[in-house]
């Protein structure tokens, strides 16, 4: 897998020329793919640099491109289909340390529906449905590996925000990629946690790995050890 951080931090920095920024504000800002000529008389931006400048942003991920007849013609005698851009699906967010909101986000909007539709107290659904998000990351990471063990695990985790990090034997987590939400919810973050990360652990060949509840200032609740 890509160094997602890296990948983030160079299509933020795409967006550093001030002239570039401002091409990607108006692409991005339409409702419908839009052509160089277009971006270029509206932004009053020379033509060579408009083509420079939108297809840095393409490189970037930050914009795609398709083509399209402008004119709505077909057949003979229509011309050439036009490049046209418009913004991407990819969100790019960067945070240091690294935060992991819309993971916590997906587990607990999964947890309140179950809650609502079985009549059950959402905290105990929300580590049930942790420790099965945690199974399918492992799943897909960990289980086709019969020689998996704590590098691998380290190596997930840190794909996750963990910042695991060895440690007198243990691995420890330095970074809660839930922060936030963990300093005004301390119990239901750190059950969901330690339930995300014991789910990833139960996919390792290797028995052995387990999870632990280790609260320690500057440091996730979660300590790893074998």
């Amino acid at each position: 897998m890509p160094d997602d951080l890296a990948e983030q931090a160079s299509s933020v920095a795409a967006l550093a020329d001030p002239v570039r920024r401002a091409l990607y504000r108006h692409v991005a800002g339409r409702p419908d793919a839009v052509s160089r000529e277009q971006v270029s008389a509206v932004c009053e931006v020379p033509l060579h640099s408009v083509k420079f400048h939108l297809d840095r942003l393409v490189d970037a991920g930050l914009l795609e491109v398709e083509f399209r007849r402008l004119s709505g013609r077909t057949g003979p005698g229509a011309g050439r289909p036009s490049k046209l851009y418009r913004r991407s699906a990819r969100q790019v967010t960067v945070s240091l340390p690294d935060r992991r909101y819309d993971l916590v986000g997906e587990i607990l909007a999964e947890a309140v529906d179950r809650s609502t539709r079985d009549a059950t107290p959402v905290a105990e659904v929300v580590a049930e449905v942790a420790e099965e998000t945690g199974r399918r990351i492992g799943a897909d990471e960990l289980a086709a590996s019969r020689d998996a063990g704590l590098a691998d695990v380290c190596r997930v985790l840190a794909r996750r925000g963990f910042e695991p990090q060895p440690e007198a034997g243990e691995l420890c987590l330095t970074n809660c990629p839930f922060d936030r939400l963990a300093t005004a919810h301390t119990d239901l973050v750190c059950g969901l946690n330690l339930a995300l990360v014991g789910g990833i652990l139960s996919a390792v060949p290797a028995p052995g790995l387990r999870a632990r509840l280790a609260p320690t200032p500057g440091y996730c609740c979660v300590r790893v050890s074998d």
